[in-house]
């Protein structure tokens, strides 16, 4: 640490001139900040400067630059700004230390910050800003010095602080909280008549300067010392030993200081899952605040989760720890409450009441007068204790629970910081299991972190064990406490294959009423057993649920398998209530129609599509759970539930791993009809990614299995997925001839749904093909259809087409089209249909780029080019930005166009789509024809070949400009979909 510059006390480095020095002051006081000129001049001269004021100055910080470090001061057009490394300035450095030092209530980090100080804070700068800044320094000095002193007097070093104080008190002599520390030192060290002889200087200083008599505090102190309960040989410290490495929590120290200082008698109850460092907190903030309360520090443990201590035998601990002789102490309840009070009474008493049971043990045993506080710790949620400051204590975040174990474990978690954060994980911030893993290095020089790693890659709670402590231990301690019905479903949830649960899925695993889960739920809550992170969403800590599952293990099995096909049944038609009705009967045909266990459950949904994104995380869990439990068609029916959702979300990666385990275990089952299933929706995956060549393969092989086996319904789903693949794949005319045939294949009761998707793959066709009055007979059609099923979302696709197409075919005026596309298009912002809302994002971009309003154009690409990237589409982001490149050569701006051209040209041909690839062609020839004509000549003659070949309607413009034409290419926005 190299100290450049100070100003607590004089100022350095030492400038002659006074003016100099008040600049210099100024620009120390304000550290990268722009110290104005007019600030400058009025800390200079005041309220009257003279009229060379500004040049004067100017000449002030060119004398400073010469003595100080090059570029340190830095001309703006308001004023001057001095520049600051982190370790030049003392003020900066105090200011570090003393937030250090309150965090960890480290006196020697407050004496550290302390020594910078050499003496008032710029002393002998006379000018009005500057004593007035230096005076807010001073103040900070004071505070500081008093947390330090009071530190130091928790301790007992009442001798040893006498001296100090009397300099500070000196220096100070307006600041009771000095004085009152000088006058307990004195006391402390048995100087009684010091002490009360530095009351009388107290209270003549502050009469005399400020007409007042000292504050309730002192004058309160003054009693005590004159009644002798200030001196030192009467002080009881009955706290255990507290940690050395107490870590983080600094926002709760904060929450609970701040409530501490709002009462009197102050309370705090700390409450917190078995081993996340309730006791060691309560002894932290004891530390803190104890200086406050120098009479007494008392410690009870009241072993609320073993064997709880009856009041009267927790009064007769504390009353002996004040010095109450045992023959002394009332033999009843009544008369121990009495002498407890009377005693705190005549003491300002700390009393740390640890491990407390109930809101009833500690009724007797709360401090009742001012001067005392009380810092409760509980495993559960005292709700019974009025007037007091609870604070439920959470894991620690990674950060401090990784620097937790590099304090205890030293330096082989800093050289292996993956391995340390990762046994972070593994112990999930809990500081019991953290100190637990901590000890094992310390004590095993030789091991790596990478070794307690390995240890911990199997159950890991046998492994946080130290002689007599263990996670286990901990945690069976308040699980014995519970009743058998809570214990019960506690076991259950070990079960459970989510990270987290609601309350329905609860009551599905554990056979219990929805209101019985709920109150049970509460229960575990109370104890810290299970957290709610959310509303009406619950949850294991990690460790947690391992102890359940292993106390789980020990349930019949028929009681096991029960219990998990309830939550599995329960997840499987709590999902298929996200399907709208338009898609029911696909989602029907698919399932088989399956009745639910508890249709009780699934009256209480409030908002099904909700719920699933917060389940999304959780269904690979459980397909894996019900794999491992034979249950195998939950492995493929909760995937196919849930499809619908997750697909037009854009989770396209979660579709392809839930239906690449739904496929392997369907196979090693040989059961065809999940084969067929998972195949059709595993290909949806793959062909939203762009790799239609394997999606067109997947589907082909699920056509011929529906064939097979005699599924005509799956057949003509099948038939029209495989259209819309080879739609994507270009094969407009086989997609067609693909689509026409679904009708020969499905029965009534799917004839709507099959009418609509055949209809969606002839419209999507006849208007890439460029037949754009087929193409709206088509929309027309299909918007009949999904009238008649009810299926929303899709209508308001169909309308956003038809808005475009008929702009296209001259048939809407742009304004009116834009009207209806920007309607729908919100409308699936709103439903979360990203993948209709990058498509209308285009639309609008091409109908504005017609009508020659670039700008806009762009900004509405660069917006569907966004959604894309999100929904992860190659195929739509290849053709978006091929639109914004023609966009981009409409505004004249080549070197931008051939950018977006030369991406959509690699994804294109990544895919091996020819369309997209043709597109891109066209455009990198219309950015090339100016510069290099061959070059141009020779990527539209590829192009027109794949177009000829396509049989695209944008064939007509590339030949135009192969005879030597003018013309810009436009091209046709469009949808596939997929049949679910």
């Amino acid at each position: 640490m190299t100290v450049t510059y100070r100003i607590l006390g004089p100022l350095a480095p030492a400038v002659t001139a006074g003016r100099d020095r008040i600049v210099l002051a100024m620009l120390l006081l304000h550290p990268e900040r722009v110290v104005s000129v007019g600030e400058l001049v009025g800390a200079v001269w005041g309220e009257d400067p003279p009229p060379t004021a500004r040049s004067q100055l100017q000449a002030c910080v060119s004398r400073l630059r010469r003595v100080l470090p090059a570029g340190a001061i830095v001309t703006d057009p308001a004023g001057y700004r001095l520049r600051i490394g982190p370790d030049e300035l003392d003020a900066q450095i105090f200011e570090r230390l003393v937030s250090r030092a309150r965090e960890a209530g480290d006196a020697g980090l407050f004496r550290e910050a302390l020594d910078l100080w050499r003496g008032e804070a710029l002393v002998g700068i006379d000018s009005r800003p500057v004593r007035a800044a230096a005076a807010v320094l001073d103040d900070r000095f004071a505070a500081a010095a008093a947390e330090w002193a009071g530190l130091e007097l928790g301790a007992g070093h009442d001798q040893e602080l006498i001296g100090e104080l009397s300099v500070l008190v000196e220096r100070f002599p307006l600041r009771e909280r000095l004085r009152g520390q000088l006058i307990r030192a004195l006391a402390g060290a048995g100087r009684t008549a010091d002490a009360l002889a530095e009351f009388r200087r107290a209270r003549e200083v502050l009469r005399d300067e400020l007409g007042i008599e000292p504050g309730r505090e002192l004058q309160e102190l003054h009693r005590r010392v004159l009644e002798g309960g200030e001196q030192g040989a009467e002080r009881v410290r009955c706290l255990p030993r507290t940690v050395g490495d107490f870590t983080g929590r600094e926002d709760v120290v904060a929450v609970v200081l701040a409530g501490l200082d709002r009462t009197d008698p102050a309370i705090a109850v700390i409450d917190g899952m078995p081993g996340s460092g309730k006791t060691t907190l309560a002894l932290h903030l004891a530390s803190l605040v104890g200086d406050r309360y120098p009479d007494a520090h008392l410690y009870v443990d009241l072993r609320g989760a073993d064997q709880p201590v009856e009041p009267s035998a927790a009064l007769l601990i504390l009353l002996r720890q004040l010095g109450v002789a045992a023959k002394a102490v009332p033999e009843d309840l009544d008369g121990r409450v009495a002498m407890w009070r009377t005693e705190l009474a005549r003491r300002r008493a700390l009393v740390v009441l640890d491990n407390a049971n109930s809101s009833a043990q500690l009724a007797d045993l709360m401090p009742t007068l001012p001067g005392t506080l009380a810092l409760v710790t509980s495993r559960r949620r005292l709700v019974g204790l009025d007037g007091v400051h609870p604070v439920s204590l959470p894991v620690l975040p990674p950060g401090d629970a990784l620097t937790l174990l590099a304090r205890i474990a030293g330096d082989r978690v800093r050289a292996e910081p993956e391995a340390a954060a990762e046994v972070v994980r593994r112990c999930g911030g809990l500081p019991l299991a953290l100190r637990l893993a901590g000890a094992r290095l310390a004590h095993r020089p030789r091991w790596r972190v990478a070794d307690l790693l390995r240890r911990l890659g199997g159950p890991a709670l046998p492994e946080l064990a130290a002689e007599d402590r263990s996670v286990a231990d901990a945690f069976a301690l308040s699980y014995r406490q519970l009743p058998p019905g809570p214990q019960r479903v506690f076991v259950l949830l070990g079960l459970h294959p989510g990270a987290d649960f609601d309350a329905p899925s609860v009551a599905a695993l554990t056979g219990l009423s929805l209101d019985e889960a709920a109150d049970m739920l509460d229960d575990l809550i109370d104890v810290h057993l299970v957290d709610d992170p959310e509303p009406r969403v619950y949850r294991l800590h990690d460790l947690l649920r391992e102890f359940a599952a292993a106390l789980a293990a020990d349930l019949p099995e028929p009681e096991r398998a029960g219990a998990l096909l309830g939550v599995l049944d329960h997840q499987l038609h709590a999902t298929s209530a996200t399907v709208t009705r338009g898609a029911r009967s696909t989602l029907d045909h698919d399932l088989r129609s399956q009745v639910p266990l508890r249709p009780d459950l699934l009256e209480a949904l409030d908002d099904p599509s909700a719920r699933l994104e917060r389940e999304r995380r959780n269904l690979a869990h459980y397909v894996d759970a019900a794999d491992a439990a034979g249950l195998a068609d939950y492995t493929w029916q909760i995937p196919r539930a849930a499809w619908r959702y997750l697909w037009t979300h854009g989770y396209i990666d979660d579709v392809a791993g839930l239906y690449r385990r739904a496929l392997a275990v369907a196979e090693r089952n040989r059961d065809r009809w999940a084969t067929a299933t998972a195949l059709n929706y595993l290909a949806s995956a793959v062909y939203r990614r762009g790799e239609i060549d394997a999606a067109i393969t997947l589907m082909e092989r699920c056509l011929r299995i529906r064939e097979e086996i005699g599924d005509g319904d799956g057949v003509s789903i099948s038939l029209g997925n495989l259209a819309a693949s080879y739609y994507q794949a270009g094969r407009w005319r086989k997609a067609m001839e693909l689509a026409a045939g679904m009708t020969r294949n499905t029965t009534q009761k799917r004839s709507l749904s099959e009418a609509n998707t055949r209809l969606n793959v002839q419209a999507i066709c006849s208007r890439r093909l460029g037949d754009l009055p087929t193409s709206i007979r088509y929309y027309r059609l299909r918007l009949l259809a999904q009238l008649e099923i009810g299926d929303q979302i899709h209508v308001q696709d169909t309308l956003m087409a038809l808005a475009a197409i008929r702009y296209q075919a001259g048939e809407l005026a742009a304004g009116e089209a834009l009207r209806r596309i920007g309607l729908m298009l919100r409308l699936h912002q709103r439903e979360g249909f990203g993948y209709a809302e990058a498509d209308g994002h285009d639309e609008v971009a091409h109908v504005l780029q017609a009508e020659g309003r670039f700008a806009e154009a762009v900004a509405h690409h660069r917006l569907a080019i966004e959604v894309a990237l999100t929904n992860r589409d190659p195929h739509q982001e290849s053709r978006f930005r091929s639109g914004l490149g023609v966009t981009l050569l409409g505004l004249g701006d080549r070197a931008a166009a051939r950018a977006e051209f030369t991406e959509a040209l690699r994804l294109g041909r990544r895919l091996r789509l020819p369309y997209p690839i043709a597109l891109a062609q066209v455009g990198l020839g219309d950015c090339d024809e100016p510069d290099d004509p061959a070059e141009a000549r020779r990527l539209w003659t590829q192009a027109r070949d794949a177009l000829a070949e396509l049989e695209a309607p944008e064939l007509a413009a590339v030949e135009r400009r192969l005879a030597g034409g003018e013309d810009h290419l436009h091209p046709t926005a469009g949808r596939g979909t997929m049949v679910g």
